[in-house]
C-alpha cells in the first residue's frame, strides 16, 4: 500500500505501530499486521482507491458534525465548546442552549468565527474550520445537555457535556488506617446449605464471619450475567452482559414464596431432587449445567407464585426495577428467553452468531414477534435479575451494618464474548473481526487472545460514551469498590485480527483516556466507590502516574514486585495508593507456587514450547523462592531457627502465614488475600492460555464455610493481619 495513505490510515484510526514490549524492548508492528487490522476495521485494503474513498467518508463523517456528540471536561471556572463548520457557515449565527442536569437553562447567540481557530481540514474540495469558544461560567460535576441550532433553520445538533470532578472517590477513613480484605470466587464457596455453587446467602455468612475478624471488604469475581440456556459457558470474564447479574448465584430458598408454594415444596422434598442436590454439594468442581437444572425449574415455579400471590409492595418494587432497567434489561431478558427457546430445539444454537438468520438482528420482525408472543417468559428473566439485585443489595447492606468500611468490592471484566447480549443489542459498537488480547509477556510468552471483540473507539464517542457510563454505574451499585480488569483498556487495547496466525499478530488501538477517566471519576464519586485499576502486563510509561492523579489505586502483585537485582521489593516500599495481593485468580496458590504445581500442570497441559523452557522456569522458581525466604528472614517474619535454604523446604503453615503477614505490614492502603491460602489449597482456579484443557472457573474450596470458619488457626491469622494493618 502507498506509504502516505497507510500513514494516514494508521493515524486516523489510532493504531500504534511502535511500542515497548513487556521486557522494555522497542517493537515494530509488521506492515502485514497493520493491513490485517485495517481490514478488520472495515477497510477494503486490497483495493487502494476503495480504501482511500472509505477513509474520506469516515473523515467527512467526523468533520460534518457541527459539534461533537460528547465532551468531557473537568470542573473549573469555565467550560468550552468546539464548533466545526464548512467555511460557508463560519460567519453565520447559531443559537446555543444549555440545560444543566438540575434543569436550569441558558441561551447564547454564537458566530463560529468569533472563537479561536484551532484546526483546518480540506476534504473533497471543501474547507472546514474548527473554532473554540470559552464560557466563563462554572458548571457542577454532572451530565449536561447542549443544543446547537443554525438560526431560523431546522438544523439542530446536541452534545452531552460531561463535567468531571477529576478525582475518584476516596473515603476519609483512608487517612486514619490501612484496610484489608479477602478475594473470593463466589461460585467456589462450599456450604452445607447451598445447591452446589456458592450463592448470595453464603456470601452473607462469609461477611458476618470476616467482619468479626476486622476485615474491611470482600472482593468478588465478576458476577456478570452469563448464559442460563448454556450454563457450561462459565467464564466470568466472557460474559453476556456486564450490566446485569449472573442469576446462578441466587439463593433459591430466600426467594419470596419458597416456603409458601406447595408446588415448590413438593418439588424440592422429592427423593429425586434430594439425591441430585446432595450430589451437587458433594462435588469438588462446580457442575454448572447440573446446578442450573436444579435452580431454574424451581425459580419458574416461584415466579408463578409471585404473579399470583405477591404483595402490592413487591409488585411495585418489581415494576420500578423494570422501568429503571429500561431497554438494557429488556434486551437481556429477550436474549435469554430466545436463546433458551432456540437451544431446546437444536443445541447447535449456542449463541446469536449461530442462530437462524431472522433472529440475529434484535430489531428484526421475527425477534419482535417472539418478544410479543413470549412476554411472560421475558418477564420471568427480568424477575430473576430483580431478585439477584435484591440479594446482592442485602449482602452489601449487611457488610456495612457489620462495620466493614467498603463491604463488597466488585470486578468489571474487560469485554464480552462474541455471543453476548451486549453485541447482539448494539452490533455497531463492536469490531467482530478482531479480538482483545495481549502481546507476548511473562504471563503469556506467546501472547494472549481472549476472544472478546473490542469496542470501536469512534462508535463509542458517537454514542456519547453512554455504554461505558452505564457499565461503570451498574458495576459500582451495591459495592464500596470496583476493580477494573486490565485498566490499560482505558488507554489502549491489543487488537488481534481474526485472520492473524497468533496473538502476537496484532497492534495497540488507542482510546480517549482522558474522557474515560473523567467519566470514571464522576461515577466513582456519585456511587461512593473506590476504584482499583489492574495495571499489570505491558504498562506504557506515564500511565501509572496518570491513574494515580485520578485517585485510582494501583494493583500490586507480590510475585511481580521485583528489584533490578532480582530480589523482592519490601512491601514497606509499595506506593500508598495501591492494593497489594500475594496471588490472583490467574496465578497459582501459595503452596502451588512453592511446590511448582503450576509448572507441573503446565507441562501436563502442553503449555511450554520445549523441555529447555520448562527447566529454565524451574531454575527461575528456585531462585525466586530463595529470595522470598531471604526477604522474610530479613524482615524478622520467621523464627531465627527456621531453615534459611529452600533446598528440600516444603511450604508449611508457618511459612504460608509469614508471607501473608509480611504483605500485611506493607505501606499500601489496601491488602487483598485469598481464602485458598488460608485453607492451604494447591489447585488453581484458572490456568491462563487454556480453555478445555483444564476445568477453569469450577474448582470449589476444599472445606465448607461451616467448617473453616470454626478454625482457631485461621481466625488467629486473620486477627493478626487486622492488627498489622492498624
Amino acid at each position: 500500500m502507498d506509504a502516505v495513505l497507510l500513514t494516514e490510515l494508521i493515524a486516523f484510526n489510532g493504531i500504534e505501530t511502535d511500542y515497548n514490549d513487556a521486557w522494555g524492548n522497542a517493537t515494530k508492528v509488521a506492515e502485514a499486521d497493520q493491513l490485517a487490522l485495517l481490514a478488520a476495521m472495515g477497510y477494503p485494503v486490497a483495493d487502494e482507491a476503495a480504501t482511500q474513498r472509505e477513509l474520506l467518508e469516515r473523515q467527512l463523517d467526523f468533520w460534518q458534525q457541527l459539534i461533537a456528540p460528547v465532551s468531557v471536561q473537568e470542573v473549573g471556572d469555565s467550560w468550552q465548546l468546539d464548533i466545526q463548520v464548512p467555511l460557508a457557515l463560519a460567519n453565520m449565527t447559531f443559537e446555543l442552549s444549555l440545560t444543566t442536569e438540575d434543569g436550569a437553562q441558558q441561551q447564547w447567540h454564537i458566530i463560529p468565527v468569533d472563537g479561536e481557530l484551532t484546526q483546518v481540514a480540506v476534504l473533497d474540495d471543501e474547507e472546514y474550520h474548527q473554532y473554540q469558544h470559552q464560557f466563563s461560567q462554572p458548571l457542577n460535576a454532572g451530565y449536561h445537555q447542549l443544543t446547537f441550532t443554525l438560526a431560523d433553520t431546522e438544523l439542530t445538533v446536541t452534545q452531552q457535556l460531561i463535567i468531571s470532578p477529576g478525582q475518584c472517590f476516596q473515603p476519609t477513613a483512608f487517612a486514619e488506617q490501612k484496610q484489608w480484605g479477602s478475594a473470593i470466587q463466589l461460585y467456589a464457596l462450599r456450604s452445607a446449605r447451598n445447591w452446589g455453587i456458592g450463592d448470595f446467602t453464603d456470601l452473607n455468612t462469609l461477611i458476618s464471619y470476616l467482619a468479626k475478624q476486622g476485615v474491611d471488604f470482600i472482593g468478588l469475581n465478576p458476577i456478570h450475567a452469563l448464559y442460563p440456556a448454556v450454563p457450561e459457558n462459565a467464564s466470568p470474564y466472557s460474559p453476556s452482559s456486564r450490566r446485569w447479574l449472573n442469576i446462578i448465584y441466587l439463593d433459591v430458598t430466600a426467594v419470596p414464596g419458597y416456603l409458601q408454594s406447595n408446588e415448590v415444596q413438593q418439588q424440592v422434598t422429592s427423593s429425586d431432587f434430594s439425591e441430585k442436590l446432595q450430589a451437587q454439594r458433594a462435588a469438588d468442581w462446580v457442575d454448572y449445567p447440573g446446578v442450573m437444572a436444579l435452580k431454574l425449574p424451581v425459580l419458574k415455579q416461584l415466579y408463578q407464585w409471585f404473579c399470583a400471590n405477591s404483595t402490592a409492595q413487591l409488585q411495585a418494587d418489581f415494576t420500578g426495577f423494570k422501568q429503571q432497567g429500561g431497554a438494557s434489561l429488556q434486551q437481556l431478558a429477550l436474549y435469554d428467553a430466545l436463546h433458551s427457546w432456540l437451544y431446546q430445539q437444536d443445541q447447535q444454537y449456542w449463541g446469536w452468531p449461530n442462530w437462524p438468520e431472522q433472529y440475529r438482528d434484535i430489531e428484526s420482525e421475527a425477534v419482535q414477534q417472539f418478544a410479543a408472543e413470549h412476554a411472560n417468559e421475558l418477564d420471568f428473566y427480568c424477575y430473576l435479575q430483580f431478585l439477584a439485585q435484591q440479594q446482592l443489595a442485602n449482602a452489601q447492606q449487611l457488610a456495612k451494618d457489620s462495620g466493614m468500611l467498603l463491604g463488597l468490592y466488585r470486578d468489571l471484566a474487560v469485554g464480552v464474548s462474541d455471543a453476548s447480549t451486549e453485541i447482539w443489542a448494539n452490533p455497531e459498537l463492536y469490531c467482530r473481526d478482531a479480538s482483545v488480547g495481549a502481546p507476548p509477556d511473562p504471563l503469556g510468552p506467546a501472547g494472549q487472545n481472549w476472544g472478546l471483540p473490542p469496542m470501536k473507539p469512534y462508535q463509542l464517542y458517537q454514542q456519547a460514551y453512554q455504554p461505558l457510563i452505564d457499565l461503570f454505574r451498574s458495576n459500582m451499585q451495591h459495592a464500596g469498590a470496583l476493580r477494573i480488569d486490565h485498566v490499560m483498556a482505558l488507554l489502549r487495547l491489543w487488537w488481534v485480527p481474526k485472520s492473524a496466525a497468533n496473538a502476537g499478530g496484532g497492534a495497540y488501538v488507542y482510546y480517549p483516556i482522558m474522557d474515560l477517566l473523567g467519566i470514571l471519576a464522576l461515577e466513582s464519586q456519585r456511587q461512593q466507590a473506590v476504584i482499583i485499576g489492574e495495571d499489570l502486563g505491558t504498562v506504557p510509561a506515564g500511565i501509572r502516574e496518570l491513574l494515580q492523579q485520578f485517585g485510582i489505586y494501583s494493583y500490586r502483585v507480590f510475585f511481580f514486585e521485583t528489584a533490578p537485582d532480582g530480589g523482592y521489593i519490601s512491601p514497606l516500599h509499595y506506593p500508598e495508593q495501591a492494593m497489594a495481593t500475594l496471588s490472583t485468580h490467574d496465578l497459582p496458590t501459595l503452596i502451588g507456587f512453592w511446590h511448582c504445581e503450576d509448572l507441573k500442570l503446565g507441562q501436563q497441559l502442553g503449555l511450554y514450547q520445549d523441555e529447555a523452557m520448562l527447566q529454565q522456569l524451574y531454575q527461575q522458581r528456585h531462585a525466586n523462592k530463595q529470595r522470598i525466604l531471604d526477604s522474610l528472614h530479613g524482615h524478622g517474619r520467621l523464627p531465627q531457627d527456621y531453615p534459611r535454604s529452600v533446598e528440600h523446604l516444603a511450604m508449611d503453615q508457618r511459612l504460608n502465614y509469614a508471607l501473608q503477614q509480611h504483605l500485611a505490614a506493607g505501606s499500601q492502603q489496601l491488602l487483598c488475600l485469598q481464602i485458598e491460602d488460608w485453607l492451604e489449597m494447591t489447585q488453581p482456579v484458572n490456568v491462563p492460555g487454556t480453555s478445555n484443557e483444564y476445568p477453569n472457573w469450577r474448582r470449589k474450596l476444599s472445606q465448607e464455610l461451616e467448617q473453616w470458619t470454626c478454625s482457631e488457626a485461621i481466625s488467629g491469622l486473620l486477627q493478626s493481619l487486622t492488627a498489622l494493618r492498624k
